[in-house]
C-alpha cells in the first residue's frame, strides 16, 4: 500500500492551553539561551526586549556615535561594548545589538540624531571554529550584511527617485506612498512608460550625480546607466553579488567595499554606517600573536589610515562586541598596531567604551515583565511578573548570578515545572525545589574559550624537567 495512503491511528485531541491557569498563551520564555535574529519565533529573535535594562549603555552610544556629526571628520570610529562580568555568556549583549540596529535603521538613525545624520546598520557576527580570523574573512561577512539588508535596493531607489524628481517634478509617486510600492515602480520600465517620463533621462541625470562619477567604469550601476544606453535593465542585488564574488580576494575587494561602496551610499544622501560585530571573541580565540597584529593593521588602515575613501571620511564605523577576558587577549595587538592611539580600548572610562553592566533585581523585574506581558491573554487578572511572586523574582536573580540568559532559562523551566504540577503561583521555595532536583536548569550556558578553564603551559613543562 502506498505510504501516501496510510493514516496514523494516534488522535490528536483538543486539550487546554497547558499555561491558560497563568493566564498565559504559552510559555513565554525561551527554552534556550541564544539570540537568533533569523528566527521567527520573538521569544529568541531580539523582538521582545526591554530597552530598560540598557538605557544607560544605549545613551551613551547616542551621545557619543549617533547624535555626533558624521560629516565631521575626527568622529568617533571604533565603539567596544565590553562586559563587565566574568560569568561567561548570556548576559544580553546579542539582543542589545539586534535592537540597536533596529533602532539605527527604523528611520536611518534621523530621528536619533535630531536629523544630522541619516545612517543604516549591519549585523555582522563571525563565524565559529576560526573561519573568520582573517580582516579579509570578516570583509565577506560584512558584505553579505549589507546584501541581507535592504540598503542597497534603497540607495537604487533612493538615487532613481532623485534623478526623477528632477526630470519630472509632478511624478505621480507621494510621500505617503510605501517604501515597497516607490522601489518597486522605480525599478519597472513600463511604470515610466505608463507615466510618460523618459526613462532615458532620468538614468542620464542618475550619471551626473557626483559620487557616482568616482567609480570605476566595471561598477554594477552603470549596467543601468551607462552612456552607450547598450543596457536597459535594472541593475539588481544579485548584480552586486556576483561582482564580488568575481573580485579576486584582497585589495580588489577591499577598494570594492571600502571605497566604491561608499561613493554608492553617498550618492543616495547616507553620510554613515555602523558595523554591529557580535561575538568579536571568535576572531581573536583563534589567531596567533601575528595574526592578531595583521588584523589589527587591517582594521587601522580600514577605519583611518588607509587610502580608501572610508580611511579618509569614516563613513563605516565599527562596533565590537567583547566579553570581559577579551581586551587583555588583544591588547597587545592594539598597542603594536596603533589602534590603542586611536581607540583607547584599556580605559573603560573612555569615550570609545561602553561598559556592559551586570544586571540587578530590578533588572530581573523588568525582563521577566517583559516577556510575561508578550503572552498575556485578553483580560488577564495577572499583573507585574505574576505568576512569580516578588521573593521568587530575587531568588531566580540571586540563583542566575542576574545573567540575563540564565533568568530566562530558569524562568521557563520553573513555569513548565508550575504546569505540570498545578501550582498556582511561583515561590521563592518553588525555585529553591526545582533547582534542587534539576541543577543543570541555571548551569547549562554555553561556555566559550575566554570562560573555560587555562592550563599554564609553560609553567606545566618546566615542572616535567
Amino acid at each position: 500500500m502506498s505510504k501516501l495512503r496510510k493514516k496514523p491511528t494516534a488522535v490528536i485531541e483538543d486539550v487546554a492551553p497547558r499555561f491558560e491557569g497563568f493566564d498565559l498563551s504559552e510559555n513565554p520564555f525561551p527554552p534556550e539561551p541564544t539570540v537568533n535574529k533569523d528566527s521567527e519565533d520573538p521569544r529568541i529573535n531580539g523582538d521582545i526586549y526591554e530597552m530598560a535594562l540598557r538605557q544607560n549603555e544605549f545613551e551613551k552610544i547616542k551621545a557619543n556615535y549617533l547624535s555626533a556629526s558624521l560629516g565631521e571628520p575626527n568622529h568617533l570610529r571604533l565603539c567596544y561594548i565590553i562586559d563587565t562580568s566574568y560569568i561567561g555568556r548570556g548576559n544580553g549583549k546579542s539582543a542589545f545589538l539586534v535592537n540597536l540596529q533596529q533602532a539605527i535603521t527604523r528611520e536611518y538613525a534621523l530621528d536619533l540624531s535630531e536629523g544630522r545624520n541619516k545612517c543604516f546598520a549591519i549585523y555582522v557576527s563571525p563565524e565559529s571554529g576560526g573561519r573568520t580570523k582573517s580582516f579579509s574573512a570578516l570583509l565577506d561577512l560584512w558584505f553579505e550584511a549589507i546584501l541581507r539588508s535592504r540598503v542597497i535596493e534603497e540607495s537604487l531607489a533612493s538615487i532613481r527617485l532623485t534623478a526623477l524628481n528632477e526630470v519630472a517634478p509632478q511624478n505621480p509617486l507621494n510621500e505617503n506612498d510605501e517604501d515597497g510600492y516607490v522601489m518597486d515602480c522605480l525599478r519597472d520600465k513600463s511604470w515610466y512608460e505608463q507615466n510618460g517620463i523618459d526613462l532615458a533621462k532620468v538614468r542620464e541625470v542618475m550619471s551626473r550625480n557626483r559620487h557616482l562619477q568616482e567609480l570605476p567604469p566595471e561598477f554594477p550601476l552603470f549596467r543601468e546607466v551607462r552612456p552607450s544606453g547598450l543596457f536597459h535593465q535594472f541593475v539588481t542585488l544579485e548584480d552586486f553579488a556576483q561582482y564580488y564574488r568575481d573580485l579576486a580576494r584582497g585589495r580588489p575587494r577591499f577598494d570594492f567595499l571600502l571605497t566604491h561602496m561608499v561613493h554608492l551610499f553617498r550618492a543616495a544622501d547616507f553620510t554613515g554606517a555602523f558595523v554591529l560585530i557580535d561575538d568579536f571573541e571568535r576572531i581573536p580565540d583563534f589567531q596567533t600573536r601575528r595574526q592578531m597584529k595583521d588584523f589589527a593593521l587591517e582594521l587601522r588602515n580600514a577605519l583611518f589610515d588607509g587610502s580608501y575613501l572610508n580611511s579618509r571620511i569614516g563613513f563605516f564605523n565599527c562596533f565590537l562586541v567583547l566579553h570581559a577576558g577579551v581586551p587583555p587577549l588583544i591588547s597587545e595587538a592594539w598597542a603594536e598596531s596603533g589602534l590603542e592611539n586611536r581607540s583607547p580600548i584599556s580605559q573603560m572610562t573612555d569615550r570609545h567604551v561602553v561598559p556592559f553592566e551586570k544586571l540587578t533585581r530590578a533588572h530581573a523585574e523588568l525582563l521577566l515583565k517583559k516577556y510575561l506581558n508578550q503572552y498575556r491573554t485578553r483580560g488577564s487578572r495577572l499583573r507585574g511578573t505574576e505568576p512569580f511572586t516578588p521573593d521568587a523574582v530575587s531568588a531566580i536573580g540571586e540563583a542566575s548570578e542576574f545573567n540575563a540568559a540564565k533568568m530566562l532559562q530558569l524562568a521557563y523551566g520553573l513555569l513548565e515545572h508550575a504546569a505540570d504540577n498545578d501550582l498556582k503561583s511561583v515561590e521563592r521555595t518553588d525555585v529553591d525545589d526545582y533547582r534542587n532536583k534539576d541543577s543543570q536548569s541555571v548551569d547549562s550556558v554555553e561556555p566559550t574559550i575566554t570562560s573555560a578553564k587555562t592550563v599554564d603551559l609553560m609553567r606545566k613543562a618546566s615542572e616535567g624537567d
